[in-house]
């Protein structure tokens, strides 16, 4: 999958400073499974090493400015910006990383001044925003707020959610296969949202009779939004539920205890998601629940990411 990236967290020496914000899990964890287009409107539009600018409130608009000199640059990081996106709308993206803080890529992040120079709390960079518009519903992150194990798990989760519908849109869908891959997601869905994976299942069962082109736009947009929402400790326990219930005539008392014991400990923070998943795996190989073995939420993103073996990754 194509993910675009910052290009100085990518180890590009194209910082204000000449330097660059190199991030090791971006490259090394998730450039295993990924390639990164990088982009940089600052770099483009005022060169490496610069003065750094800074967003300032004037009136009702938002204006880009020097930091040393106080001149107005923002029609032409606009205009950098404009062609950062349209090379981005060429790639068959799966994402976005930002660099936090960034007053072109700064998502919420980038602090905004009034004139007399007093800060007026944080905004979205001027990229970035011009990003969240063009693709709203593309998975969007900045290394900032992925240093929380949480937040970075979900993150990642979406990637590759939304990779999988990527390649099923473009394999030659159809009704029967709409519903086998609704089927693989429905756990996953269902930790990240009840009522829009309920909604999903109705868009699927197609009681309106819509064209399947029409149900597949309404399904996408269900599901990009779905995968976009984050998981939470009482939503997969509420999931790890339903799924020791598939084991009920099969486990001994004892193993019933266990796995239950297991979710319970799960819930108080105690032990990570991956020890009561682990255990549902097993007993789902060693029965041959096919069923969940084909469940995406069981292994939404490859294990050696190891990204539930933390108990901070739950919130």
């Amino acid at each position: 999958m194509k993910i675009a990236v910052s290009g100085c967290l990518l180890g590009e020496k194209i910082r204000f400073d000449a330097g660059h914000k190199h991030d090791r899990f971006i490259t090394d964890e998730l450039g295993k499974f990924s390639e990164f287009v990088s982009f940089c409107p600052e770099h483009l539009a005022f060169g490496t090493p610069r003065p750094t600018v800074r967003l300032v409130k004037v009136h009702d608009a938002i204006q880009v400015q020097s930091n040393k000199t106080g001149d107005d640059l923002t029609d032409v990081l606009m205009q950098t910006s404009h062609s950062e996106l349209q090379k981005l709308e060429t790639e068959p993206l799966c994402g976005i990383i930002f660099k936090s803080k960034s007053p072109s890529c700064g998502m919420n992040s980038a602090k905004l001044y009034l004139e007399n120079g007093m800060s007026d709390g944080k905004e979205d960079g001027v990229f970035m925003r011009l990003c969240r518009e063009r693709f709203p519903l593309l998975p969007m992150e900045e290394e900032g707020r992925l240093e929380d194990a949480w937040l970075r798990e979900n993150f990642v989760m979406q990637l590759f959610a939304y990779d999988t519908f990527q390649k099923f849109n473009t394999s030659a869908p159809t009704l029967n296969k709409l519903v086998k891959f609704h089927t693989a997601h429905k756990f996953l869905l269902q930790a990240k949202d009840e009522t829009l994976y309920r909604e999903l299942g109705n868009i699927v069962a197609n009681r309106s009779d819509l064209s399947f082109e029409a149900l597949l736009g309404q399904y996408e947009l269900g599901f990009k939004t779905a995968i976009s929402r984050k998981s939470s400790i009482k939503r997969n326990r509420n999931v790890l539920d339903h799924l020791a219930g598939f084991f009920k005539k099969e486990l001994t008392k004892s193993e019933k205890e266990t796995l239950h014991d297991q979710i319970r400990d799960y819930a108080d923070k105690i032990i990570p998601l991956i020890v009561p998943l682990s255990t549902i795996h097993l007993y789902a190989r060693k029965y041959d629940t096919k069923y969940l073995l084909e469940q995406t939420f069981l292994d939404p993103y490859p294990k050696t990411l190891a990204l539930r073996s933390h108990i901070k990754s739950g919130k």
